[in-house]
């Protein structure tokens, strides 16, 4: 007697990502430079790790099941209600419990091809058919090609990053605005911001812009510095959020987690500080990449996506022989996106040490041929 569902038997037993820990003990490699899950290597705020510490002395007791000092701090953040925001353990974490929510098995989903692939993960745990549009330019994620899937499928959920993962691209304002309004009342647009604390001035809708249809997803992993620490939000109208405390775990924001992002939201000038530190690390990864004769894309992210000049096979190879000197990053794995490697900001020694892996990998492995 099979103990699990069809569908769980028919799941691979895998993650989305494989983390750098698991590389090590696969490779027999020890990493000196951690520069491929898109954290912030210059860490959270001083304020944010004394608040965890002090929280981790009472971490006997549960955090607060209704989050109430943090909704009420990221609402005041924001200039919306309480009503308008939920918390959750990471924005994945909250991706899962939305397709949980919004679909049944055989519904269908519309993302781009390539895009965030966690998304994608909880999409396929729930037994939705996920279908696809193509990247525009082979480097930005295509409203126009949404719009014009969601108008056909009429799915239940659609997923638009802004600024986009993999490729650090982002839109402009108007143009989200333009996608929000498209998209069919049925469907709900999934809007990630990741990214949006680094994102350029202008390429975001206003906060306050919400429909029933409209989930923005925010995080404290990147530009707080707060990626092992797990917690995000999502904002919309008050009848979508309050579906998310029908199904999330209530103690899965622990009492540290609270405690530090609220600190995090209280110390905006470390914020700006470290989101300098982030520019000018992008800028010099994007001249590294310019002397080992490379293309970088231009990044509206803690990362900075790189034009190998080939396939995807080079970029695999090109990979594996950074890897292989002690150096983690990452690369798409959808054509052609895969045509790149994608690297995390760092400290001026990571990027030296990302520098030195990369023209003796491209010394090793050679050029790609034209």
């Amino acid at each position: 007697m099979p103990l699990f569902t069809d569908l769980a038997r028919s799941l691979p037993a895998t993650v989305p990502f494989v983390g750098p820990e698991a590389l090590e003990r696969r490779m027999g490699v020890k990493f000196r430079a951690r520069l491929g899950a898109n954290e912030s290597v210059f860490g959270p705020s001083p304020q944010v790790v004394e608040a965890m510490a002090l929280a981790a002395g009472d971490s006997w007791a549960y955090g607060d099941p209704e989050q109430y000092e943090l909704k009420q701090a990221i609402a005041a953040h924001h200039g919306i209600g309480m009503e308008n925001v939920a918390v959750g353990e990471g924005i994945d974490g909250l991706l899962g419990h939305l397709v949980h929510l919004a679909t049944d098995p055989g519904d269908t989903v519309v993302t781009s091809f390539g895009a965030y692939p966690t998304f994608n993960y909880h999409v396929a745990g729930h037994g939705a058919r996920l279908d696809f549009v193509p990247y525009r330019g082979d480097d930005h994620e295509d409203p126009e090609a949404l719009i014009e899937r969601a108008r056909a499928l009429r799915p239940k959920l659609v997923y638009f990053a802004n600024p986009d993962n993999p490729t650090g691209s982002w839109h402009d304002a108007a143009t989200v605005e333009r996608l929000i309004d498209a998209i069919p009342e049925e469907t709900i647009l999934v809007l990630d911001e990741a990214y949006a604390d680094l994102a350029p001035e202008g390429s975001l809708p206003k906060i306050a812009l919400m429909r029933p249809n409209l989930l923005r997803f925010r995080t404290f992993s990147k530009a707080y510095g707060m990626a092992g620490v797990r917690v995000a939000y999502v904002v919309g109208e008050p009848a979508s959020v309050t579906q998310f405390d029908k199904v999330r775990n209530h103690f899965g924001v622990s009492r540290i987690a609270q405690a530090g992002a609220l600190a995090a939201l209280a110390d905006q000038a470390y914020l700006a500080e470290a989101i300098k530190k982030i520019a000018r690390a992008r800028e010099e990864l994007s001249a590294i990449a310019r002397r080992a004769g490379l293309t970088p894309l231009a990044s509206a992210t803690n990362f900075v996506a790189i034009d190998c000049g080939g396939d995807g096979t080079y970029a695999r190879t090109l990979l594996s022989a950074i890897l292989q000197r002690g150096v983690f990053i990452r690369m798409p794995g959808v054509a052609p996106l895969d045509r790149m490697i994608r690297v995390s900001v760092g400290r001026p020694e990571d990027l030296a040490l990302f520098e030195d892996a990369l023209i003796g990998a491209i010394d090793e492995v050679g050029r790609p041929e034209r």
